[in-house]
Order: structure tokens, then sequence, then C-alpha cells
């Protein structure tokens, strides 16, 4: 399955309380979306406003694809909503990171 997301702002979705972006999946389009309760849990937006919200997606945005990418996989492309249940307790930006090459195992 070939997973890439275009480099765009998500837009706020007030019906929802989301931000929502594109995935593309084999060459369609699937709609995504991140509850702006997970940017405020797991990527640091403090104010409660579309721009703190926007600005936690954007620094978040490589660990927010990549837990896109992995229930994009789940789901069979599928439409899907990131929530802060998706992300362990804290800060979710180590991960979903890929290891570092220079990780040595323990």
């Amino acid at each position: 399955m070939q997973i890439e997301f275009p480099d765009s702002e998500p837009a706020y979705s007030s019906d929802n309380l989301t931000l929502t972006f594109a995935a593309h999946v084999d060459g369609r389009i699937v709609p995504c979306a991140i509850s702006v309760e997970a940017l405020e849990d797991h990527f640091g937006a403090h104010a409660c406003n579309v721009d703190a919200w926007r600005h936690a997606f954007v620094s978040g945005r490589e660990t927010i694809e990549e837990a896109a990418r992995q229930h994009l996989r789940l789901s069979n492309g599928a439409p899907i909503l990131l929530k802060s249940g998706h992300f362990p307790p804290g800060s979710a930006f180590s991960v979903y990171r890929k290891p570092s090459i220079h990780a040595r195992s323990v």
C-alpha cells in the first residue's frame, strides 16, 4: 500500500473539533483528521484556538502522519480520525518516529 501526504495546511472543522488533512492511498484521496483534544494533549497546543491547533499540527506533522500511515494500513485505506487515545500518555513526538540510524540495541 502506497501512502503519501501532500504538503498542505490542515483545515479546521468546527462540526467535530478536528483538523482535517488528506492522504493519497494507492492514488486515491482519503480524508484523515486529528482531534483538537489530541493536539492539546500530545502536541503542545496550549491555547484553545485554530492558530494554536494548526501550529501544533505543523510542529507534530511527521509524528501525526506516521500515526495516520499506521492506521491507514490497519484500516485498509479507510478514512481515519486520530484521537487522543491513539497516542500514549504524554508527548507523542517520539512515539511514532522511526528509530534513528544511530540508535543502538541495549
